[in-house]
């Protein structure tokens, strides 16, 4: 059986990883927190839209965390 992850429009995955590479230390795992910064740092007026960025913002975030975390257990 093989998990499968969402799949996201090119635009959701463009715009975050722009914002994620313009403010790096704005965003954090948090979703609400995110949803509510994203209009401020982009254009993006879409309810929907903006959502899903934060989510996929918010998933980047998490999984780049476990892997400094993986590494630094790899360290010790």
């Amino acid at each position: 059986m093989t998990i499968l992850g969402k799949v996201r429009i090119g635009k959701v995955k463009s715009v975050s990883n722009e914002l994620i590479v313009k403010f790096p230390t704005v965003f954090s795992t948090d979703f609400d927190a995110n949803k509510k910064l994203i209009p401020q740092y982009s254009d993006i007026r879409s309810k929907h839209l903006n959502n899903q960025c934060a989510g996929y913002i918010t998933r980047l975030l998490v999984s780049q965390k476990k892997r400094e975390e993986a590494l630094k257990l790899e360290e010790a």
